[in-house]
């Protein structure tokens, strides 16, 4: 009885394995389930919460220009002010380049302001390690039809472009990748975007991930009424180089504060960029700390 047990269980294992060897040849086995997705990309891309506060920018950059458009009159006594910087501010003197008679624009930054690269991050989801820059060309290159507009950027687009006001991209994607991120824009129904045109990209003025020159640039041409973006570094390179504490007081200086939500508008990005990287102590000043009195001996 035990050598019929071992053959039967001999017979049952080859079996298996025939059966086993017939369905890999027929269909491979399925690929391992997503791990668990990071908090911060929680956060942006699925949570009602992000929706909402891209939904509220929007609504208020709209309104504001409407606002503006209906009192700026090139030919009245007030003049019509830029909301792009000149060349000599500094955060604690800013001064603001004048318009004269040029025609309106809003400047908006483009990954994670007006696109969600959905496809790249959902990527990036299941791997580990830092920033690749050779993955993120390719992405610029083949993941055109993988995103989607942020919340609200749709309808704040057509109600700029309805009321006369110039919609231009100032975005860090590669200027030789052009067409691709033409294509990414028009495929979220952002469009029409035209390098040189309405499109600037890394590469175009300086080279510089930078945006100043591409701002200077922009304004020469058009009265910049409003800007949109995801980082400090859509607004003004002034905050390059500040530590984090720095770049909080500076946001938050009554002067450069009383430009948010007045010409200058920030979508929320928990993410990547610039306003990642405070340390602890940066984060929760010594001063402030607080001990569960329950847990002292």
């Amino acid at each position: 009885m035990i050598r019929a047990a071992l053959l039967l269980a001999a017979s049952g294992l080859a079996l298996s394995g025939c059966v086993s060897t017939t369905t890999v040849m027929q269909a491979p086995p399925p690929a391992p389930a997503p791990g668990a997705v990071p908090a911060g990309m929680q956060y942006l891309y699925g949570s009602g919460e992000a929706a909402a506060l891209s939904v509220q920018a929007y609504t208020a950059l709209v309104d504001q220009v409407r606002a503006r458009m209906a009192k700026d009159d090139p030919k009245g006594p007030h003049p019509r002010t830029s909301v792009v910087l000149t060349p000599d501010a500094t955060l604690a003197t800013p001064l603001f380049q004048s318009c004269g008679d040029k025609p309106a624009a809003a400047v908006f930054d483009v990954d994670e302001t007006l696109l969600l690269n959905l496809g790249y991050e959902g990527d990036d989801a299941q791997r580990s390690g830092g920033w690749d820059s050779a993955r993120w060309d390719r992405w610029e290159k083949t993941g055109a039809m993988k995103v989607a507009a942020v919340p609200g950027a749709l309808d704040a687009v057509r109600a700029l472009r309805a009321m006369g006001v110039t919609v231009i991209f100032n975005t860090n994607r590669a200027a030789a990748n052009a067409e691709q991120t033409e294509a990414a824009l028009n495929f979220a129904g952002l469009g029409p975007a035209r390098h040189g045109e309405t499109l600037f990209l890394k590469g175009d003025v300086d080279g510089k991930s930078g945006k100043d020159a591409r701002r200077n640039l922009i304004a020469q041409r058009w009265c910049v009424v409003a800007m949109g973006g995801d980082q400090l570094g859509d607004f003004t390179d002034l905050f390059a180089g500040l530590t984090p504490p720095e770049r909080r007081a500076a946001a938050a200086s009554p002067v450069i504060g009383s430009m948010w939500g007045r010409g200058w508008f920030v979508l929320p990005n928990p993410v990547y960029g610039t306003g990642l990287g405070s340390t602890y102590d940066q984060t929760f000043p010594p001063a402030t700390r607080w001990t569960d009195p329950q847990e002292k001996h």
